[in-house]
């Protein structure tokens, strides 16, 4: 059996919009995670952080290369990876009218466990991520980090190889995030499991992953661990000692900003960044300047 839990060679994606027109979401992504470990996948919006996810997690299919989840291939064994896979979404996964026992019962029901058997193991999950005092509280009225870990636990009640966190943190409150922190170190110290985290904060991944990975238009840009990361230097790649933090990402990428309208063609309507900014103000229209004369503007 292979050591690494996720295998990807050279996967591609792309989406049409329009007759003739197309957008590249990933461009030959390859990469590793070992199993047993946490693997932090960073980058900016529409980077192909959210469209690897869903070709591993066999809610898209690559538009070539291959991609395997515990040697499953995700094309041709699908229904497989499903049975060995926990994936939890940006949005709330559960049902906000059935309770916080009922939905892990639920989820346990669909995975196909005997009605004995999902309220044991919803009675587990509930001790094991502290929901004992919501227990038969709806899901729509817990506040947003308990909700939080209720989509975790839902996904693991099949007990998975590997679990998928996008973006798990994303508008919760810091005690909320440090609390759902605690929870995937919890989950990062099982022997069998394997984490994938999406996220956009630097500091989470440091925090958490044994191994980064940032993408940016679809591209690897860099992977390694995250001290490798601290000590790379962003303009020339050699190791540096001069700082104790984790780089911004946008340093480590080719340009200085995530997406310039003019770096990218898929940036369309933002503004260019610094370096190709025009250096001169454009001369106002004589429209724009009556409207500065009537509002007493100079």
């Amino acid at each position: 059996m292979s050591a690494a839990a996720i295998e990807a060679e050279n996967i591609t994606k792309t989406y049409r919009t329009g007759r003739h027109r197309s957008i590249e979401a990933l461009r030959g992504l390859s990469f590793e995670v070992p199993a047993g470990s946490v693997f932090g996948l960073l980058g900016p919006n529409g980077a192909g952080k959210s469209t690897t996810t869903k070709i591993l997690t066999t809610l898209s299919l690559p538009s070539s290369g291959t991609a395997r989840v515990t040697g499953a291939d995700v094309v041709r064994d699908a229904a497989t990876v499903r049975t060995r896979i926990g994936y939890v979404s940006q949005g709330a996964s559960t049902d906000p009218l059935l309770t916080v026992r009922e939905n892990l019962e639920l989820a346990a029901r669909l995975r196909g466990m005997p009605r004995s058997e999902a309220a044991r193991r919803a009675t587990r999950l509930v001790d094991e991520f502290g929901l004992r005092e919501n227990v038969d509280r709806a899901a729509g009225k817990l506040s947003g980090g308990t909700r939080r870990r209720l989509d975790v636990a839902t996904a693991l009640v099949h007990a998975p190889r590997v679990l998928f966190l996008d973006e798990p943190t994303t508008g919760l409150d810091p005690e909320s995030r440090a609390a759902m922190w605690g929870e995937i170190r919890r989950l990062a110290g099982q022997e069998s499991l394997t984490v994938v985290l999406t996220t956009h904060y630097l500091e989470e991944a440091d925090r958490l992953a044994d191994r980064i990975m940032i993408v940016d238009h679809g591209t690897k840009v860099v992977e390694g661990t995250p001290a490798s990361s601290r000590r790379r230097s962003p303009e020339t790649g050699c190791a540096s000692s001069s700082s104790n933090r984790m780089p911004n990402a946008r340093a480590v990428l080719p340009h200085p900003c995530w997406a310039c309208a003019r770096c990218s063609s898929r940036s369309r309507g933002r503004r260019p960044c610094s370096s190709h900014a025009p250096t001169t103000a454009r001369p106002r229209s004589a429209r724009s300047s009556r409207r500065s004369m009537r509002r007493g503007s100079p």
